[in-house]
């Protein structure tokens, strides 16, 4: 299975590019935005390729050509401001998804915000709440295609070790998880079929995350 991460520059990005050239049936491209990411990944073996999500749907439609599935762990990181969520973790979200129904790309794993219920965007701080808004468009619209998608909601995200072990649920409270594990729990999701179609939190937790992920079924 060949898969096209968008974001792949990113800390959970990275992690996961790295972990699918580990595996002996899956392939990974990764999408950067900028040349001079190209050298980690031309370093490890992996092909990357050079577009912006503040391009065109038809360019990414074009880096998604000839691929099995799609994740989605771009994000336009707290140091920017609404603008910028707005048009990365919500206008590129939602163009990654148009370009994967242009290029026939039929499975789409999307990492999203802990909660994007209404109620957390009412409850989100000022600084939090576009962050939040975009998130929950973008699920929206994900759930509303025929895309055999999963959406993945991480609790709040910490640079610790992995532990290989998580809680994962439609409902969990609210507690941090590595990035390093949610990238594995994004791997664990391509290898599992049966997490088409759903979407569930995830934070630290001490089940196994294969075996959390299948429980999900």
């Amino acid at each position: 299975m060949k898969v096209l991460v968008i974001g792949a520059n990113g800390q959970i990005g990275k992690e996961l590019v790295s972990l699918i050239q580990q595996s002996d049936h899956l392939e990974a491209i990764a999408m950067i935005r900028k040349e001079e990411q190209a050298k980690h990944f031309k370093q490890i073996g992996v092909e990357a390729v050079l577009v912006d999500l503040e391009d065109n749907t038809k360019a990414i439609a074009k880096a998604a050509e000839g691929v099995d599935a799609i994740v989605f762990a771009a994000g336009s990181g707290p140091k920017t401001g609404a603008d910028k969520t707005m048009l990365i973790d919500l206008d590129g979200a939602i163009k990654s998804i148009e370009a994967a129904k242009i290029a026939n790309v039929k499975r789409f794993i999307m990492i999203s915000s802990y909660d994007t219920t209404r109620e957390a965007i009412q409850e989100a701080s000022s600084s939090f709440a576009p962050y939040v808004v975009a998130k929950h468009y973008a699920d929206e619209w994900l759930r509303r295609t025929d895309l055999a998608y999963t959406i993945v909601h991480p609790g709040a995200l910490t640079n610790d070790k992995s532990t290989g072990n998580i809680e994962a649920s439609e409902k969990v409270e609210p507690n941090e998880v590595p990035r390093d594990d949610v990238a594995h729990v994004l791997l664990a999701c391509l290898e599992d079929k049966t997490t088409i179609g759903k979407e569930f939190q995830v934070i630290a937790g001490h089940t196994p995350i294969k075996e959390a992920i299948a429980s999900l079924a």
